[in-house]
C-alpha cells in the first residue's frame, strides 16, 4: 500500500482549493462531485452483444453498447479480418434495414442475442469509389508512407519494435523468469561517454514493413468514365491491374459488383471476360484470379490485425516527421486521383458539396450544454469540426502558397491577393494597403494572425453564449505565413465599412459601439480582466468598448454576433514599447527596458495577466490583515498608518519582495488575519451594510494600494487600449488612464522581478524540467514569459550562483536562440526561391548553418535542363540581380554574422561565434540537435542518414538529402472540460491517499476523454500515465503495463517519437516491464530513451541521472556488473553537478554504486562509496533518521565482509595453495531488491500496512478533512499544516505538459 509521500504539499493542494474563487477568475461551474457521480451514470448504459450473420462466413457476435450508431457497427465490420473486404452493405433485423445514423437504443426490437444480417447493397459510383478506396488502404495498411509522407492524419510508432510486438501475457512469459543469458551490451553509441550522435537509429527498420507484394498495379483504366451505352448496362467505373504473376487484367464495376472484361490497353471491349465470375468485393474477385494475392492478402490481413490499434488510428491533427528513409515511389491510383480533383467532390462528408465550415463550426457552438450528455455531445461535436477544419485549412494553405489556387483579386501583386477555397478564406501575412503601418509594417503584419490566434482561443475559452468567433489557423509554410479563416455569411457581398458595427476598422480613428456586443463582451470582462472604457472618436464624441479598438463586431446574414481581429487581445508589454515621456519602474530600466521591438504589437500573454492578479490578490489580503491587526492593536480612533504613507511608499514595498515567497515567516501569525480579511472582503463585496466603516476604510484602502478598480472589492483589470497609437481617451477618464498606465508598468515589471526569476528558480530547483527547446519554450509560456525575453531569461541563468546546475537551461535556450534566429533568417530566405530551386536552396542554407566545410556552393536549377536561348542571357546578367537566386551566393560566414546580429535585435543577446563550431564548441551544443531544432521550427524533412557536420572536405548536405517540405500549423485546440474537472478530482484524491478512488475518478476521465477526443490525445496520453503507475503502486502490474504502453503509443502517434514526453514515457514503461520480469524488453526500452535524449539534448541533463540510474539498476539484476557501473558512476556524476555534493539523490547514488562494487567483492570501492553516502545522510538528516541507520549497518555488513575476504586472502598467502579456505558467499542481487530499489530512485513509494492499519489511516485522513472543512467552514481562520514545506523532492515529470499532465503520483525521490 501506498501512502502519499509528499503529506505536506497535497494538503496545500486541499488549501488552495477551498479559497472562495477569486474575485477575478473565472467562476466555472465545477460539476459538483455527487451531481456528476449521478449524470455519469447516464452515460454508461450496459453493452450487449449481437449477433452477425454475413455471408460467406460463420456467424460471430459482437459486443456493443446502447449509445453507438449503427454506422460504428459498419466501421467494426469493415475492420475486422473476415470481413473488412466489404463496404458496400446494410444491416437487417427482422427484415428491416437499420438507418445508418441511428442509435442502437432507439432501434426497435434489438436486444441482447438480436441476429443482425449483413445484406448485399446494390452499388453507385460513390460506392464503388468508397470500396476501390477501402482495398487500396488495407493493401497498403502496412506501408508507413503516409506517415513519412504527413498525409491523413497518419504518425509514426516505433514501440513494437523494442518490445517484438505486444506486450501482453502472451507475448514474453515464454522465457519463464529470462534468467537465460541475455545479451545486454548497447550499441557503443548509447553508452556514456560516446560522443556518437547517429541518426539512423531513430527510425529503426521495422520488419512489417517490407510489404508483401499483393498486386503491382490497381489503378483507373484509361476507359473512364463508361459511355452512355454501357452505362445504361449498369458500369460505373473501369480497373486496370496488374497481378503479382504479371497478368494484366480489366475490371468493370458494375452495380451489382465486379467483373473482368475483355478490353485491353488499346481496345475496348466491356464485354464479360472468361471465367465469367461476378463478385460483390474486388477482394474476392482478386482472389479468384491471382493465387499470389489470395496468399499474401490473408497473410496481411493477418498482420494488419495483430498491430496495436493506437498504431493505426488517425490522430486528430497531423504530426510531421522531420526524417524519412528514401521511399520506393509505387503507384497509387487512389493517390494520383486525390492529386488532381482536388479532393473536393466524394471525401467531404456531404455528398456533392463541400462542407460550410463557418456554419459547423457556429452550430457545435449553439448546442445544448445543461447536462453532461449534453455537454459531451457539444464537446466532441467541437472538437470533431475543429480537427477537420484545420486539416482542409492546411491543404488549402499550401495549395495557395504552390499556387495551384486562383485568387479573388488576381489583377493585384502577389502580396495583396486573397483566397477563397472549400469556403475558407486564405490571406498572406503582408501588410496590406498599409493597414499595419504604424504598427511596423509588414513585420506587425506577420504576428498579427497569431496575436489574433490566441485571441480566438481566448474568447473560445470563455464560451459566452451569443458571441461568435471566426475558425482560424495559422500556416507557415514556405516562407510565407498564410491566414486562414472561415466566412461570415454575406460578408463578400457587402463593403467592410458597413458592416462594421463596434469597433474601429482604421485603428481607433473612427469607432462605432453597439449595445448588444457591449452586453455580450461584458460577460468576457472578468475572466479575460478587460476593463470596460471610453474612447473618442474622429467627430471627438464617447464611444463605449469593452475590447481593444480595432475587435470589430460584425452581423452576418446569419444573425449572429460575430468578433474578428482580436490581435490585441490582452494589454500592451511595455517593456518593448517605448512610449516617450513614460518612465518605467526602475527594475525595467535596470534590465535595459524600454527596447523597442520591430513592432509595435507585443502583448503580455494571458497566463501573465492571471499571474500578476493573483499576485496582487495576495498582496491585497496582506495589506488588508495588517491593517486589521493594526486597528485591533491601536484600537485608537486615528486614520491607519498606511493611509498618511500614501500609495506611493506601499508601491515600492510591494515591489521589494521577490516573488511567490513573501514573507513567509510572519505566515503563522498572519494567517487567522486573512481568513478575517477573507471574510471581510466578501461581507463588503455583497454590500449588506453589516461591515462597520472602519473595516470599509481597511479594504477601500487595500483596494487603493494593489490598484483595483473596484473600491468596496478586489478587482483588476486591463485597459487593452492603453498606448494604442491613434486612440484618445476623453478629458474625464484622465485619473482611470493614469491609473491603468501605472498598471501596466507594474505588470511590465512584475514579469522581469518575479516571473523570470521564479523559472530560473524553478529550474535550479527540477521543479522543471525542459529537455529541448519545445519543452524549454512551453515552460516559459506557462509562466506567462514571451519567447522575446529568451535573452534575459539566458542572462539571469548566467549571472545565477548555482550557475553549474543551470548548465541544461542554459545549452537548451543557446540553442533556441540559435536556431530561432536562423528560422527568421530562413523565412525570408526561401520567400525569393522558386520552386524549382526549392530543395537545391534549402540543402544550401543548411551547410550554412551546420557543415564545417568552409564555402558551399548552391546548384542552381539551370544545371538539370535549359533551354538554350535562356543560357545567353544568363551569362551576361550580373549575379543577385532580381533573378531569384539571391539565396545561391549566401556563405557560411555570412549566414552566422546574420544569425549572431538577429540574436542580439530580437533577442538582445550576445553570441560569441562566427561559424557553427565556434558556437558547438563555445556552448556545448550537438548539431544533430540543432538539425532537429531548425527542421521542426521550418517543416523541414531530411533523408535519414549519417550526415557528416564535421567534414571539411565535403559539404553534410546535398540537394537529394532534403526530402520536403512540411507546414507548421498553429490553431486552437478545443478542450474536454467535464473529462478535465474529474482528472483533477480523481489527482486530488490519489495525493489524499485515497487511491481506489482517485483511480475510478481517473478511469471516468479517461472515457469522458475518448468521448470527446476519440482515441488519441495528448490528455488521454496523461490520463494513461497515470492510471498505469496507480495501477502498478496498487500491484496490478499487468493492467499497469497495458495502460503505459498505451500512454508510449499514443505520446509517440500524437507528440512525434523524439519528443521528451514520449522518453518519459519509455522509461515508466520499462519499470513496469522490469516488475513483470521482462528484462530484455526492458533494458531495449531504457536503451532507447537513453539514445532519444542523446538525440535530443545530450548526456549531460539532470534526467539523464535517473535514466543511467534505472539501466544501471537493472543491468545489475542481470549481474552485468562492469556495464552497470559505467552508468551508475555516470548517474553518480551528473546527479553530483546538478544537485550539488551534498543532495540526497547523490548519497543515494552512491549507495547503489556501494551496491555493485559488493557484488563484484571489491569491497574498498564499496566502502569508500558507502562511506560518502553515510556522510551525506548524516549531515543532511542527523544521527538518528532511518536512512542514516540504514547506511551505518550497511557499512558495518561491508566492513564484515572485507575483513573476511582479506583473512581468506591471508589464509592463501600463507599456506600456498594447499589452504582450506572457507567458501565465499558472493551475493548476486535479488530481483525484489533490484525492483526495490528501481521504485525508489523513480520516485515510488511502497510502505507495507496491514488491513487494520489500513484502515485506521482512512479513518485518519478522514478524520482530518472533516477538521479542516469544520475549522474553515466556522471562520476560515486556522489554516493548519499549510506553512508546512513541501519535501524536496523533485516532480518527476518534465514541466512540458499541460499543467493537468503534472504527474500527480507520490513522487518523493530518493
Amino acid at each position: 500500500m501506498l501512502l502519499n509521500g509528499d503529506c505536506p504539499e497535497s494538503l496545500k493542494k486541499e488549501e488552495g482549493a477551498a479559497e472562495p474563487p477569486r474575485e477575478n477568475g473565472l467562476d466555472e461551474a465545477d460539476p459538483g462531485d455527487e451531481t456528476a457521480g449521478q449524470e455519469v451514470i447516464v452515460i454508461q448504459d450496459t453493452g450487449f452483444s449481437v449477433k452477425i450473420l454475413a455471408p460467406g462466413i460463420e456467424p460471430f457476435s459482437l459486443q456493443v453498447s446502447p449509445q453507438e450508431m449503427v454506422q460504428e457497427i459498419h466501421q467494426v465490420l469493415m475492420d475486422r479480418e473476415d470481413t473488412c473486404h466489404r463496404t458496400c452493405f446494410s444491416l437487417h433485423l427482422d427484415g428491416n434495414v437499420l438507418d445508418h445514423f441511428s442509435e442502437l437504443r432507439s432501434v426497435e426490437g434489438l436486444q441482447e442475442g438480436s441476429v443482425l444480417r449483413v445484406v448485399e447493397e446494390p452499388y453507385t459510383v460513390r460506392e464503388a469509389r468508397i470500396h476501390v478506396r477501402h482495398v487500396r488502404d488495407l493493401l497498403k495498411s502496412l506501408d508507413p508512407s503516409d506517415a513519412f509522407n504527413g498525409v491523413d492524419c497518419n504518425s509514426l510508432s516505433f514501440l513494437s519494435v523494442f518490445t517484438d510486438g505486444d506486450l501482453g501475457d502472451s507475448g514474453k512469459r515464454k522465457k519463464g523468469l529470462e534468467m537465460d543469458p541475455i545479451d545486454c551490451t548497447p550499441p557503443e553509441y548509447i553508452l556514456p561517454g560516446s560522443r556518437e550522435r547517429p541518426l539512423c537509429p531513430l527510425q529503426p527498420q521495422n520488419r512489417d514493413w517490407k510489404p508483401l507484394q499483393c498486386l503491382k498495379v490497381l489503378t483507373m483504366s484509361g476507359w473512364n468514365p463508361p459511355p452512355g451505352n454501357r452505362k445504361m448496362h449498369g458500369d460505373l467505373m473501369y480497373l486496370f491491374v496488374i497481378t503479382a504473376e504479371d497478368r494484366q487484367v480489366s475490371i468493370t464495376a458494375s452495380t451489382r459488383g465486379f467483373y473482368l472484361n475483355q478490353s485491353t490497353a488499346y481496345h475496348f471491349n466491356p464485354k464479360p471476360a472468361s471465367p465469367r465470375f461476378l463478385s460483390h468485393s474486388l477482394v474476392e474477385l482478386l482472389n479468384q484470379i491471382s493465387p499470389a494475392f489470395r496468399k499474401n492478402f490473408a497473410v496481411l490481413q493477418k498482420k494488419r490485425v495483430q498491430r496495436h490499434p493506437f498504431e493505426r488510428i488517425a490522430t486528430p491533427f497531423q504530426v510531421y516527421s522531420w526524417t524519412a528513409p528514401q521511399a520506393e515511389h509505387a503507384m497509387d491510383c487512389v493517390r494520383a486521383e486525390d492529386a488532381y480533383t482536388s479532393r473536393l467532390g466524394y471525401e467531404e462528408h456531404i455528398p456533392g458539396q463541400t462542407r460550410d465550415w463557418n456554419e459547423e463550426l457556429q452550430t457545435t457552438r449553439e448546442l445544448p450544454r445543461k447536462n453532461l450528455p449534453e455537454r459531451l455531445l457539444r464537446e466532441r461535436a467541437i472538437f470533431k469540426v475543429h480537427s477537420d477544419f484545420t486539416a482542409a485549412a492546411t491543404r488549402g494553405a499550401m495549395a495557395v502558397i504552390d499556387g495551384n489556387v486562383m485568387a479573388i483579386n488576381p489583377s493585384e501583386e502577389t502580396k495583396m491577393q486573397m483566397f477563397i477555397w472549400n469556403n475558407i478564406f486564405f490571406s498572406l501575412g503582408f501588410d496590406v494597403r498599409d493597414h499595419y503601418k504604424d504598427f511596423g509594417g509588414d513585420v506587425a503584419a506577420y504576428v498579427a494572425p497569431t496575436n489574433d490566434l490566441n485571441g480566438v482561443r481566448t474568447y473560445n475559452a470563455v464560451d459566452v453564449e451569443g458571441l461568435y468567433t471566426l475558425g482560424t489557423v495559422v500556416v507557415d509554410y514556405r516562407g510565407y505565413r498564410v491566414t486562414a479563416q472561415s466566412i461570415i455569411p454575406g460578408i463578400l457581398e457587402r463593403d467592410q465599412e458597413q458592416s462594421v458595427i463596434y469597433g474601429s476598422i482604421d485603428f481607433g480613428k473612427t469607432v462605432v459601439s453597439h449595445p448588444r456586443y457591449l452586453e455580450l463582451l461584458e460577460r468576457t470582462s472578468r475572466p479575460l480582466k478587460i476593463l470596460r472604457h471610453r474612447v473618442l472618436n474622429d467627430r471627438d464624441e464617447e464611444v463605449e468598448l469593452c475590447s481593444s479598438v480595432e475587435c470589430k463586431g460584425i452581423i452576418g446574414n446569419d444573425g449572429r454576433h460575430y468578433i474578428l481581429d482580436l490581435l490585441r487581445t490582452f494589454p500592451p508589454d511595455l517593456n518593448f514599447l517605448p512610449v516617450p515621456g513614460e518612465e518605467l519602474p526602475e527594475e525595467c530600466a535596470r534590465a535595459g527596458f524600454p527596447r523597442a521591438h520591430r513592432h509595435k504589437l507585443c502583448c503580455l500573454r494571458q497566463e501573465l495577466v492571471d499571474a500578476f492578479v493573483e499576485h496582487r490578490y495576495l498582496l491585497f489580503m496582506k495589506l488588508a490583515a495588517l491593517q486589521l491587526m493594526q486597528q485591533k492593536a491601536s484600537q485608537l480612533e486615528t486614520p491607519s498608518s498606511l493611509e498618511n504613507g500614501g500609495p506611493s511608499s506601499l508601491e515600492s514595498k510591494s515591489e521589494d519582495p521577490p516573488g511567490p515567497e513573501v514573507g513567509s515567516e510572519e505566515e503563522g501569525s498572519s494567517a487567522s488575519g486573512l481568513a478575517k480579511v477573507k471574510e471581510l472582503a466578501e461581507t463588503i463585496a455583497a454590500d449588506d451594510g453589516t461591515a462597520d466603516p472602519r473595516s470599509r476604510e481597511v479594504i477601500r484602502n487595500a483596494c487603493k494600494a494593489v490598484g483595483s478598480i473596484s473600491s468596496t472589492a478586489f478587482d483588476i483589470r486591463f485597459n487593452p487600449d492603453i498606448f494604442s497609437p491613434g486612440v484618445r481617451f476623453p478629458e474625464s477618464c484622465q485619473d482611470e488612464v493614469r491609473d491603468q498606465k501605472q498598471l501596466l508598468k507594474d505588470a511590465a515589471a512584475f514579469l522581469l522581478s518575479c516571473q523570470i526569476p521564479g523559472l530560473v528558480k524553478d529550474c535550479m530547483e527540477h521543479a522543471v524540467l525542459p529537455m529541448d527547446g519545445a519543452t524549454l519554450a512551453e515552460v516559459m509560456r506557462q509562466r506567462g514569459i514571451n519567447m522575446r525575453y529568451l535573452g534575459k531569461v539566458l542572462e539571469l541563468v548566467l549571472r545565477s550562483p548555482a550557475r553549474h546546475q543551470l548548465d541544461h537551461v542554459y545549452k537548451i535556450g543557446i540553442g533556441e536562440l540559435i536556431t530561432r534566429s536562423a528560422k527568421h533568417i530562413f523565412k525570408t530566405y526561401l520567400q525569393g526561391v522558386e520552386l524549382s530551386g526549392l530543395s537545391a536552396a534549402i540543402s544550401h542554407f543548411l551547410n550554412c548553418f551546420l557543415s564545417s566545410y568552409p564555402n558551399p556552393v548552391a546548384h542552381l536549377p539551370a544545371d538539370e535542363l535549359v533551354s538554350k536561348k535562356r543560357n545567353k542571357r544568363r551569362k551576361n546578367r550580373p549575379p543577385g540581380a532580381a533573378d531569384n537566386t539571391a539565396w545561391a551566393v549566401v556563405t557560411p560566414q555570412e549566414l552566422w554574422k546574420d544569425i549572431c546580429q538577429e540574436a542580439k535585435n530580437y533577442f538582445d543577446f550576445h553570441l560569441e561565434c562566427e561559424t557553427v563550431d565556434q558556437a558547438v564548441e563555445t556552448y556545448g551544443l550537438q548539431k544533430i540537435t540543432l538539425l532537429r531544432e531548425i527542421s521542426l521550427k521550418t517543416g523541414i524533412q531530411v533523408l535519414l542518414k549519417e550526415y557528416s557536420f564535421d567534414s571539411r572536405h565535403k559539404p553534410a548536405f546535398t540537394e537529394e538529402d532534403v526530402l520536403n517540405i512540411f507546414p507548421v500549423v498553429k490553431h486552437v485546440n478545443p478542450k474536454a472540460s467535464d473529462a478535465f474537472h474529474f482528472f483533477q478530482s480523481g489527482q486530488a484524491k490519489v495525493q489524499q491517499g485515497f487511491l481506489k478512488e482517485g483511480c475510478e475518478l481517473i478511469n471516468e476521465a479517461l472515457n469522458l476523454f475518448n468521448n470527446v477526443y476519440g482515441a488519441m490525445h495528448v490528455e488521454t496520453c496523461a490520463c494513461l500515465r497515470l492510471l498505469a503507475r496507480l495501477h502498478y503502486i496498487m500491484g496490478d502490474y499487468a493492467e499497469a503495463l497495458s495502460n503505459q504502453q498505451k500512454a508510449v503509443l499514443m505520446s509517440e502517434r500524437v507528440m512525434g517519437i523524439e519528443h521528451p514526453n514520449t522518453i518519459q514515457e519509455y522509461m515508466h514503461l520499462a519499470l513496469y516491464c522490469f516488475a513483470s520480469s521482462q528484462l530484455s524488453t526492458a533494458l531495449s526500452l531504457l536503451y532507447r530513451a537513453r539514445y532519444l535524449m542523446l538525440l535530443v539534448f545530450g548526456e549531460d541533463h539532470p534526467e539523464m541521472a535517473l535514466l543511467d540510474n534505472n539501466i544501471g539498476l537493472v543491468l545489475h539484476g542481470v549481474m552485468e556488473y562492469d556495464l552497470s557501473l559505467r552508468f551508475l558512476e555516470n548517474a553518480l556524476a551528473v546527479s553530483t553537478k546538478y544537485h550539488g555534493p551534498k543532495a540526497l539523490k547523490v548519497a543515494l547514488s552512491h549507495h547503489l554504486v556501494a551496491r555493485v562494487y559488493e557484488s563484484k567483492a571489491e569491497f574498498r570501492s564499496a566502502l569508500q562509496h558507502e562511506k560518502e553516502g553515510y556522510t551525506i545522510y548524516k549531515t543532511q538528516l542527523g544521527e538518528d533518521h532511518e536512512k542514516t541507520k540504514e547506511s551505518s549497518e550497511y557499512l558495518k555488513c561491508l566492513t564484515q565482509q572485507a575483513v573476511a575476504l582479506q583473512r581468506t586472502m591471508n589464509e592463501i598467502y600463507r599456506n600456498g595453495s594447499s589452504a582450506n579456505i572457507p567458501p565465499l558467499k558472493f551475493t548476486a542481487p535479488s530481483m525484489a531488491s533490484v525492483l526495490e530499489q528501481l521504485n525508489v530512485i523513480n520516485g515510488i513509494l511502497f510502505i507495507p500496512l496491514s488491513q487494520k492499519d489500513l484502515e485506521n489511516l482512512k479513518a485518519e485522513v478522514a478524520r482530518r478533512h472533516q477538521l479542516q472543512e469544520a475549522s474553515r467552514n466556522k471562520d476560515r481562520a486556522e489554516e493548519p499544516m499549510a506553512t508546512e514545506p513541501a519535501p524536496a523532492g523533485a516532480p518527476e515529470d518534465l514541466g512540458s505538459q499541460p499543467p493537468a499532465a503534472k504527474d500527480p503520483s507520490p513522487s518523493v525521490q530518493g
